[in-house]
Parts: structure tokens; C-alpha cells; sequence
């Protein structure tokens, strides 16, 4: 038996502690490796943590209510695990600490026999002893990543990758194409908790009072701060989107067929934005204190909204990058996992711009507030029939068109109204330029 600590999982890059809101496991009770101990919240997510090990929890160092920096212990775990692990390797990792959502664990005094490493960023936990066949196969840590998981939420088990090592010797390598955002199954993430209303009876018994959740709560706090440190003015621009109508209606059942998703028009307003962007780079910054910080990615958020009734922004990183079929999987990805609570914290954090589709809602325009510290966001409506006049070298005549409203909202403080007309105006060209011949 070997006796482990449970440290606080890194939960992103930017997550440096965590609160722990309830142990789900007490002293004394049996753990199955991946089987959730406790529940744990950030400034991003709420989040439950499994068990990097089987075995029994045998001392909780940390209480309800405690904030812990992340690679600090929280508990300590007596496995048979890690045993097996110092038996076959002496010189296996005893600590994987850039998880996402797994605790990570480290050898207490009666495991000194394991060494130290560096932390190793990984998408996804591996048990010391699949690294260390890792390590002794000389498996990369971005080939490791895509190797298929047959234990809990795919989980890489001991047996999935010594089968991976048996497949590698015994057949020849084949290239793989690398195409933007390649459609394939998410690594499990950890999941975000969304607590159900408090009702609670008014006084008169005529009323409902309903507590926020602790979402709702962020959600109000931040709105409120965005509204005090920006003042928001608002641009609009009416776009003809016929052309990216006709496209969609021809190319989405191909999409469907090759990537199993919904081609929807929501990536094509991403790539429009991204684009805009680049030609517009005093649109893509922040603001820290009186110095303004010109953002060299272009990393554009999506709002989604959630069945609670909350919204939740996850971000596309890099999406001038990526093409329009690249654009289109990533988004269905993210949204999904929006929805089912299996985003990971960093995939909430770094965006630079903020687009939303309150078109989805019916609705033809609205006035977003702005994501600090981003300084602009937009809002996209309904596509609307509309007649409209259309210019042709024959001259011109009424024709039913598909229009759209597209509502930029900007920090007034560094972007005035001509940069922001200017850069809504650009969106809309791109849309209304769409190339209508190329194929998902």
C-alpha cells in the first residue's frame, strides 16, 4: 500500500486556486480511479473532481469552504496503484499537475522511492504509470493525446496504450491530414455545475422569491462592472445576405454527411469578424489602466446560451486561422459542450472579441454589453425576406432579398464612432462578398 496526496487540479491556465464547495467522498470510503471526490469553484466554472486513483481516502486536509492554491494537497488517498507503478519503473513521474479537472498527485514520505518532474501540459489526466510508458516508448505528448481511451469518460488506460505501442510496431505509419479544427471526439473536460433556483416564499405568499445561482450571480456582477468601466456606444449596419442563404441551403447537407453537425450561419459571421479584425487591429485590444494593449491573436468568443436560462461564452482561439469548414466544427464542438457542461475553463478565457446571435431569438438587432476587458462586442439579428432595391447594370428593381442587422456595440473610451462604423461596415462587405462557390 502506498499512501498518495491529492492536490487542486489545474483548472486552466489562468486558474490559480480553487474553493472547495463540497466532498462528495469522506474518510474511510472507497474511490474508483475517476470517480468524482469533490466539487470545486473558480471564477470560471464549477467543477467536479475525480479520483486520479483507486483506492480509499484516508485524510481530508482540506475544508468546505477553503480556498486552495491549485498543486497544493487537499487529501490523502492509501492506492496500491502507485505501488505497481515504483515496482515496474523506479523512475516514472510522480506527478502530473497540468490536468484538466483531475487532481493531480504526488508521493507523500512512504512513497519516496518515486521521483520528481517537471509538469507536463496535457489536455487530458494520465496515470503515472501510462507516462511512464509514454516515456519509455518515447510517445510524445501530443501523440499520446490521440490515443483512444477505454476507461472511464476515455480515460487512457494501461492496457489502451500498451495496445497503441503493439498496433505502432506491428503497422507501417501513415500520415495524417491536418485539417483545421479535424472533427473528433473531445477529450473529457471537467463539468460546470449549474445550481437549480432557490425558491423562496414571499412574505404575502403572493410572490416568488428566487435566489441567483452562483452563474447568475457572476453573469449580474460583470454586466454591471462592463456598463461602469465602458461606455457603450452602438453602431449599425443592414448587410444582404442572399448569397450566404442560397450557400448554406445548397452545402449543408454535404456538412452534414461529412462532419455530422449542423452547417449553421454562425461560423460564417466568426470568419467575417475575424477578418475585419485584422483589418482593423485597434478593435482586437484591452484597456489596462491608461496603456492600450494591441491583441496579436484573434481569439472571438461565441455566446451560448444554456438550458438554466444562463449564458456562457466559450472561446474560438486563433480563428483567423482557421478555415470556414475548420470554423464551422469548432463551434458545433464548443456549443455542444457548452450545453452538456464539459468545457474546460481555458476554453472560457482569451478571447478578444465577442460575437452574439440574438438573431437566434428572433430578434433583428440588439446592444450587447461588452466583455471586459475586450472593448467591443456584436450582435447579429434575424435574416428577414425584404424587399429591397437591387442595382444591376440593366438598372435597378425591387427584388426579395435576405437581410440581416448587425449591432456593434464599442468602448468609447479608445474606439470612437468612425473606427467603430468603419469596422461594423467591414463586416458587412465581407458578408455581402461571401465567395458563393467554395465547398464545405
Amino acid at each position: 500500500m502506498a499512501v498518495v496526496e491529492m492536490v487542486m487540479p489545474r483548472m486552466g491556465e489562468s486558474v490559480m486556486e480553487g474553493t472547495i464547495l463540497k466532498w462528495l467522498k469522506q474518510p474511510g470510503e472507497t474511490i474508483e480511479q475517476d470517480e468524482s471526490v469533490l466539487e470545486v469553484a473558480t471564477d470560471k466554472v464549477d467543477t467536479d473532481v475525480p479520483a486520479p486513483f483507486s483506492g480509499v481516502l484516508k485524510e481530508i486536509l482540506a475544508k468546505e469552504g477553503d480556498i486552495v492554491e491549485v498543486d497544493k494537497p487537499i487529501a490523502l488517498i492509501e492506492t496500491e496503484e502507485l505501488a505497481e507503478v515504483e515496482a515496474d519503473a523506479p523512475e516514472a513521474p510522480a506527478q502530473v499537475a497540468e490536468t484538466s479537472g483531475a487532481a493531480a498527485v504526488q508521493p507523500t514520505a512512504s512513497t519516496s522511492n518515486g521521483s520528481h518532474t517537471s509538469s507536463t501540459q496535457t489536455l487530458r489526466f494520465y496515470s503515472p504509470l501510462v507516462m511512464n510508458i509514454a516515456r519509455q516508448e518515447n510517445i510524445s505528448s501530443a501523440e499520446l493525446e490521440t490515443i483512444p481511451g477505454s476507461g472511464k469518460e476515455g480515460r487512457v488506460t494501461k492496457n489502451d496504450i500498451l495496445g497503441y505501442v503493439e498496433q505502432k510496431k506491428t503497422a507501417p505509419a501513415e500520415s495524417q491530414p491536418v485539417v483545421a479544427a479535424q472533427v473528433a471526439k473531445p477529450a473529457p473536460q471537467p463539468t460546470i455545475a449549474f445550481e437549480a433556483p432557490k425558491v423562496i416564499k414571499s412574505v404575502n405568499g403572493q410572490d416568488e422569491i428566487i435566489e441567483m445561482d452562483r452563474m447568475r450571480k457572476l453573469i449580474a456582477n460583470r454586466m454591471v462592472e462592463s456598463k461602469r468601466i465602458s461606455p457603450h456606444v452602438s453602431s449599425f449596419v443592414e448587410a444582404d445576405v442572399t448569397g450566404i442563404v442560397e450557400w448554406r441551403n445548397r452545402e449543408k447537407a454535404v456538412f452534414k454527411k461529412n462532419y455530422n453537425g449542423n452547417l449553421t450561419f454562425t461560423p460564417i459571421f466568426i470568419q467575417a469578424i475575424a477578418r475585419a479584425l485584422r483589418d482593423f487591429p485597434m478593435v482586437n485590444i484591452s484597456v489596462d489602466g491608461d496603456k492600450i494593449i494591441v491583441k496579436k491573436e484573434v481569439n472571438i468568443g461565441v455566446a451560448v446560451a444554456l438550458p438554466s436560462g444562463n449564458l456562457i461564452v466559450p472561446v474560438i482561439k486563433n480563428a483567423d486561422h482557421l478555415t470556414l469548414t475548420g470554423l464551422a466544427v469548432k463551434v458545433n464542438d464548443l456549443a455542444e459542450r457548452a450545453r452538456t457542461n464539459q468545457l474546460q475553463p481555458d476554453e472560457l478565457s482569451g478571447g478578444t472579441y465577442t460575437v452574439s446571435n440574438v438573431g437566434s431569438f428572433g430578434n433583428v438587432m440588439g446592444t450587447p454589453i461588452i466583455m471586459q476587458p475586450q472593448v467591443a462586442i456584436m450582435a447579429v439579428g434575424a435574416i428577414k425576406k425584404k424587399p429591397a432595391v437591387v442595382e444591376t447594370p440593366q438598372g435597378d428593381f425591387i427584388g426579395i432579398r435576405h437581410l440581416m442587422f448587425l449591432s456593434h456595440s464599442y468602448d468609447h473610451r479608445v474606439v470612437d464612432g468612425s473606427l467603430g462604423g468603419m469596422f461594423v461596415k467591414r463586416v458587412s462587405d465581407y458578408l455581402e462578398n461571401f465567395d458563393t462557390d467554395q465547398r464545405v
